[in-house]
């Protein structure tokens, strides 16, 4: 069946099932990126190289996110002109899409370069960790371009319905680092430097991967030479898009500055260590969230434009069960097994011991992330951007920031801890009335669409 085609007619449990795996799959594999470089530079290192690492979390999310704000807006824009049947204008989006990442990494990794070591401080780097953070940053920032190719692009072959291979992107990069990540910490001695170098290497193996598909003949989008001119319009509609994802990741990374200064002041180096653990665990959790988005986005977005909202709204309850049932699961395994779960990237005792009760309280509400998350990127999918962006920086800003630098003065660490479900209960409050709203006029839409019956 064409790859457009089946978004239109094939059956949306099936579908979104067809889609879902190998996104799971690859986002899965993909977030070990960061989990193996923890559990290798926590064991072969020590707790303290760990700390270090965690400092260069915010600042390699906000840097991923210029990628996620191209990426993910051009490939909403490729699904709607996709699914209007506008390929000419679907195929300029990915050629404006490729050429705005790259402008945006080299922006932002230079400017990274020029600010780095008051960066670093001002995220919570001590003397004692200041060092391993700077050696794993610096290499990272050489791969910026490579890094934001790679899995920017990647969502414009999920958008076109070529899941499987935007999973194999994902797997050949994350396979190769596993793989590189034990060569040059353990037998080149290298230490965090070799982490960093490991990774880069494997973001470019994606990067490649990517670009040789697009000249292909299994792509639907062609990535071609005359759709290198950026075209404003264009570039407005990827770039309003994308902001939502975007300032999703900035936000994070904001959160992630701000947490590492409170726990730095209300506990230390450790507390910091075991954020870094609790914030890989989430991450492989949230991905497998993402991925029922990523898997929906592109069946919501071709039908939307195509107005068959019966079949959006379809896949809109399938995308919230599933998001909903991995946050019941993963939720119950953290309250079983936390210490295990820590001890996993380090045996040091008050590193377990902290991280082990901050990780049953930080992501305690995880059922309700999952609706949360579906909700802000529905909106995201239709093209109205204003209001993802909203319900997104709810969660992660716009209620958790004010929470983190209110709560631990009076609670202490404590207080750190439980900023994070309080700030998901209000967020999903809010995003459930905001949805459902917005999913009622599908049903209006419906039936102004539907054909009239002759008497």
């Amino acid at each position: 069946m064409d790859k457009t085609i089946q978004l239109r007619e094939e059956k949306i449990g099936k579908l979104l099932l067809k889609f879902f795996i190998p996104a799971v799959i690859g986002n899965l594999v993909n977030a070990l990126y960061n989990i193996v470089d923890r559990v290798y530079i926590g064991r072969g290192v020590g707790d303290l190289a760990l700390a270090g690492l965690s400092i260069t979390f915010p600042i390699m999310i906000v840097i991923a996110g210029f990628g996620m704000l191209m990426g993910i807006g051009g490939s909403v824009l490729e699904s709607l002109n996709l699914g209007k049947k506008n390929k000419e204008n679907a195929d300029k989006v990915l050629g404006n899409t490729f050429v705005l990442i790259i402008i945006s990494s080299i922006v932002v990794s230079i400017l990274c370069f020029i600010i780095k070591n008051p960066l670093l401080k001002a995220f919570g780097a001590s003397k004692n960790t200041i060092q391993y953070a700077d050696e794993y940053l610096s290499i990272i920032l050489l791969g910026t371009i490579v890094q934001n190719l790679g899995f920017g692009l990647n969502n414009s072959i999920r958008s076109e319905g070529n899941a499987n291979i935007a999973m194999i992107t994902m797997i050949i990069g994350a396979a190769l680092n596993i793989i590189l990540d034990p060569i040059f910490i353990f037998v080149f001695h290298m230490g965090v430097k070799g982490a960093a170098i490991a990774t880069v290497i494997s973001q470019t193996a994606n990067t490649i991967w990517v670009i040789s598909h697009f000249r292909s003949k299994k792509s639907v989008l062609k990535l071609k030479k005359e759709n290198l001119k950026l075209d404003l319009k264009i570039v407005k509609g990827i770039v309003s898009i994308g902001m939502a994802p975007f300032a999703i990741q900035v936000a994070g990374g904001a959160v992630n500055i701000l947490l590492n200064k409170q726990l730095i002041t209300y506990s230390g180096d450790s507390a910091i260590g075991a954020m870094g653990v609790i914030n890989s665990i989430s991450m492989l959790i949230i991905m497998s969230i993402i991925s029922v988005t990523q898997a929906a986005q592109p069946i919501i977005g071709y039908n939307y434009g195509a107005k068959l909202y019966s079949r959006v709204k379809k896949t809109l309850k399938l995308a919230v069960s599933g998001a909903v049932i991995i946050g019941i699961v993963s939720d119950v395994i953290i309250q079983l097994f936390p210490e295990n779960i820590i001890s996993i990237f380090n045996k040091e005792p008050n590193l377990i011991a902290i991280g082990s009760h901050g990780i049953k309280v930080f992501l305690c509400m995880l059922p309700i992330i999952g609706y949360q998350i579906i909700g802000s990127n529905y909106f995201q999918a239709i093209g109205k951007a204003k209001i993802s962006m909203l319900l997104a920086m709810l969660r992660q800003v716009l209620v958790l920031i004010p929470l983190l630098l209110i709560l631990p003065k009076h609670l202490g660490i404590t207080g750190v801890w439980i900023a994070a479900p309080i700030s998901d209960t209000i967020a999903f409050f809010i995003t459930a009335f905001m949805f459902k709203k917005e999913v009622k006029k599908l049903d209006v839409s419906e039936l102004d669409n539907a054909p009239c019956m002759g008497a």
